[in-house]
């Protein structure tokens, strides 16, 4: 019988406020059992890229990653965030171990493609390291993976966090029993943008084609459902999406994607 694995993502506000971050973390750190943590940090990446008057292009949710974005997204990606999670899981008594995709191989990325859009150093995943995790999580240490890899060939490559997490899951139900939430301020999946209680709590492929199609759903969410029923469709046993109290208490409200 495969041992139980959480997956976590973490994102949108509640990196940027201290004491959401923190209430998030100790939370995280609570969890019995294998775990596993992926971070973004897109908001900070874009108010330091402003800052230094650097232009933030953004299309469909996803960025478009120049040689100046991804020095600013390797500073704050790899950098000020994960290793301040780090230090705050290490303060709860969580082992935690920083990660990029580049640490022993463990995603390898090929830079997308130039089709209708250039999306510069933006990776499209290749490989896991299945192993290599999976030898930490035995050691009882916990991984924390920025949105970060490589293509193997010294250069680093900006992919979306929930990607990211999405690929992991998949690679790692050939090991564990694997299960995926994505954690942000939101309640779940909302039918209104502008109702924070409009929460879909059950959603499958078809109804998100559906949303899709008619405009309900769009910008950032698209490529997080996307990963979602892509990882539903590896063998990933549960996936959901709401804010990070669904973790400690299943009555609060989130949204669960089926197939």
């Amino acid at each position: 019988m495969k041992h139980p694995l959480k997956i976590i993502k973490i994102g949108g506000h509640i990196l940027d406020d201290s004491k959401a971050k923190k209430e998030f973390l100790t939370q995280f750190a609570a969890i019995d059992g294998f775990k596993l943590l992926v971070h973004g940090g897109g908001k900070s990446a874009t108010e330091l890229s402003q800052k230094m008057q650097l232009e933030v292009q953004m299309v469909n949710g996803r960025r478009i990653t120049d040689a100046q974005t991804l020095e600013v997204i390797t500073m704050v990606y790899a950098g000020k965030i994960n290793t301040s999670i780090v230090a705050t899981l290490q303060q709860l008594d969580c082992n935690a171990v920083g990660c990029s995709g580049a640490d022993a191989n463990s995603i390898q990325s090929k830079k997308r493609p130039v089709s209708k859009i250039d999306y510069g150093f933006v990776g499209d995943i290749q490989n896991v390291n299945t192993a290599y995790i999976s030898l930490l999580l035995n050691a009882n240490y916990t991984p924390v993976f920025s949105a970060l890899t490589h293509n193997k060939k010294g250069q680093l490559l900006n992919t979306n966090a929930d990607t990211i997490a999405a690929a992991l899951a998949k690679s790692l139900t050939s090991v564990f029993d694997v299960s995926l939430y994505y954690c942000f301020e939101k309640k779940g999946v909302l039918l209104d943008i502008n109702n924070d209680n409009s929460v879909l709590k059950k959603m499958n492929k078809k109804t998100y084609m559906n949303f899709m199609k008619s405009g309900v759903i769009s910008d950032g969410m698209l490529p997080k459902l996307q990963n979602c029923f892509d990882a539903l469709e590896h063998n990933v046993s549960k996936v959901c999406i709401g804010q990070p109290g669904m973790l400690s208490d299943p009555s609060n409200s989130y949204t669960t994607l089926t197939l």
